[in-house]
């Protein structure tokens, strides 16, 4: 009945002739929101103040002041904003995308470019350092052309790196362009998450951001298996340009059609650097996150080629598991964050790490009949680190220096777990030993279970 209600909801809603929005992605949303909601669960309460330490985290903001900010939204209700926050959460969509489509492509790259495993995961490590770089730097940007501005630029620039890609033919010009890829994506996030605050009142943040938030966990089911579809059709290549035009678009018609963001954002303050490297749970949380990164990004960036070099599975079926194993993750997200509200995110991070460290150590170590098995469990847990990990985040600095200290640990978490990690796996994997680096990537996010009661947080539990 919930189901049937969405998708009536979807035709009431959506304007006729808004081709950007996929009718799909909305159903999906309006699905979750609806089970949220009929649920009572108390996920809300606690995302609607995560979201305003992320906000604040991210964008400098320590006031309340950007909400409706732009004039013509000032009075409108959630429901009649929910077409821009759909156009937001698609770019959000195709932004993810673009960093993991070379996953599922990566077996077919290899061989059509001769690369080796190493080259292959080296790709990932280029595509998060840029991402580092424009992450950090994201603020200068915004400061200066506006947020709404920023979000279309980043999405073109995505489209005109991935069309790169699909032009390169050697190693250097692959690195190069994902390199680009990764400057552009860094863009965008810090002013989606702006726009998308901007775009309602305080009291429904949590549902504009459940809907944004859908994004990548979409893309991560999604990706392998259009690519895999289109692969049946089309080259590696091809799929790029395609991916990457449509970028282009999606950032053209958001700038002539979107809402929100029509304001400046703030360029980063450095001044409280010193203050964070001194507190010892920082570090500690950088690991974390790094660890985290790796059980999700990182594993997933290597494990179709996994699939296919070490278990034969042809690149189909790899794909198409790969991609069907993360349907769980859109339902654990939610109940991660009312198990954080209930039992604390000391309790879940040590419990996530622990289960999740022997699933993937065991996807490294067991015969090609229970791989699938765990290639399906494996994702569930994984992605309930990060909503304990956020709200353990947010108790270990002041509000004066929170930001800084997201804007420092995400950052460095990515190019470590998601970057390093797979280039590693990629170089044993050259020497022979595939499934040695991944189980030893199983081992390192074993050790989060150990470094998790060393933490010290405001919230003991």
């Amino acid at each position: 009945m919930a189901a049937c209600l969405c998708y009536q909801t979807c035709h009431s809603i959506i304007p006729i002739g808004a081709k950007p929005l996929s009718l799909s992605f909305v159903f999906l949303c309006l699905c979750g929101k609806y089970f949220l909601v009929s649920a009572r669960l108390p996920y809300f309460a606690w995302q609607e103040g995560w979201f305003v330490q992320v906000r604040k985290i991210i964008l400098n903001d320590f006031e309340t002041g950007y909400v409706g900010r732009d004039n013509n939204i000032g009075g409108e209700t959630f429901r009649t904003q929910l077409s821009p926050l759909l156009l937001i959460a698609s770019i959000f969509l195709l932004n993810f995308t673009a960093r993991i489509i070379a996953s599922p492509l990566l077996p077919t790259i290899e061989k059509d470019l001769g690369f080796s495993h190493g080259d292959a995961g080296s790709l990932f490590l280029f595509l998060s350092i840029g991402y580092f770089i424009s992450l950090l730097g994201s603020g200068h940007i915004s400061s200066r052309i506006t947020h709404r501005k920023t979000i279309a630029v980043s999405a073109i620039a995505v489209g005109i790196a991935l069309s790169l890609i699909s032009f390169s033919t050697s190693l250097f010009a692959m690195r190069f362009c994902v390199f680009l890829l990764g400057i552009a994506a860094g863009t965008y996030l810090p002013s989606g998450i702006t726009t998308v605050t901007s775009l309602v009142n305080p009291k429904n943040w949590g549902k504009a951001v459940a809907i944004h938030e859908l994004a990548p966990n979409l893309s991560f089911l999604l990706t392998p298996l259009l690519a895999e579809t289109l692969l049946h059709w089309f080259i590696w290549r091809n799929i790029l340009f395609f991916v990457g035009m449509v970028s282009i678009i999606m950032g053209i018609v958001f700038f002539q059609f979107g809402k929100g963001g029509n304001f400046l954002g703030e360029a980063p303050n450095f001044s409280s650097i010193k203050k964070i490297l001194k507190f010892p749970a920082f570090w500690i949380l950088i690991v974390l996150f790094s660890l985290a990164i790796t059980s999700t990004l990182g594993i997933y960036n290597m494990l179709p080629l996994y699939l296919v070099t070490e278990h034969s599975m042809s690149q189909d079926w790899a794909n198409s598991l790969v991609g069907i194993s993360r349907i769980s993750t859109l339902g654990m997200a939610f109940l991660a964050g009312w198990a954080t509200d209930r039992f604390g995110p000391k309790r879940i991070m040590v419990s996530v790490f622990l289960i999740t460290g022997i699933l993937t150590l065991l996807i490294g170590m067991v015969p090609t009949c229970w791989i699938a098995v765990l290639v399906f469990l494996q994702p569930v847990l994984a992605v309930c680190f990060y909503p304990a990990g956020f709200a353990a985040l947010s108790t270990i600095s002041t509000p004066e220096n929170r930001n800084m200290a997201i804007s420092l640990t995400i950052p460095v978490a990515f190019v470590l777990g998601g970057g390093v990690v797979p280039a590693m796996i990629g170089i044993m994997a050259d020497k022979g030993h595939f499934s040695l680096g991944i189980s030893f990537s199983g081992a390192m996010i074993m050790t989060g279970f150990f470094l998790s009661f060393f933490l010290k947080l405001s919230d003991s539990r």
